[in-house]
């Protein structure tokens, strides 16, 4: 087992050692560092815990709580505008590309597929693209 244990460090160390890992870094830093960003996500969070305050009143206030609701949405969209935060989002999004085809090929091997020709971006495909989260 201690081997298994072992290989799983390799990996994990050869993923931070990865470009798509060490772009993700970089944008979480830049995302950090930009002040403007952090200010949205704060009344973000504001918004969100007022929402929550009051949905837990036992007489809540459903104006209170449309209102949250539209302040929450406009928040999201102020963040998820921001280009440090699209920039953040895309390198996000490559490298759980590339942690889920990994989980794949450990998931097909456990169930008896052959781990050096495996693939489970191949085998997710229903070639209906109206389901695809993208091309393999």
């Amino acid at each position: 087992m201690a081997d298994v244990i072992q290989l799983a460090r390799e990996l994990g160390a050869a993923l931070q050692a990865d470009a798509r890992y060490k772009a993700l870094m970089d944008a979480r830093k830049v995302n950090d560092d930009d002040e403007a960003l952090q200010k949205l996500i704060g009344d973000f969070n504001l918004i969100m815990l007022n929402a929550q305050q009051e949905a837990e009143k036992e007489d809540k206030d459903e104006a209170k709580m449309q209102a949250y609701n539209e302040q929450y949405m406009e928040a999201y969209k102020k963040i998820m505008d921001n280009e440090n935060m699209r920039a953040y989002q895309a390198a996000q999004s490559e490298l759980e590309a590339v942690v889920n085809t990994v989980n794949g090929i450990i998931a097909m091997s456990l169930n008896g597929e052959d781990p050096a020709t495996c693939d489970p971006d191949a085998a997710n495909c229903t070639h209906d693209c109206s389901s695809c989260g993208g091309c393999h």
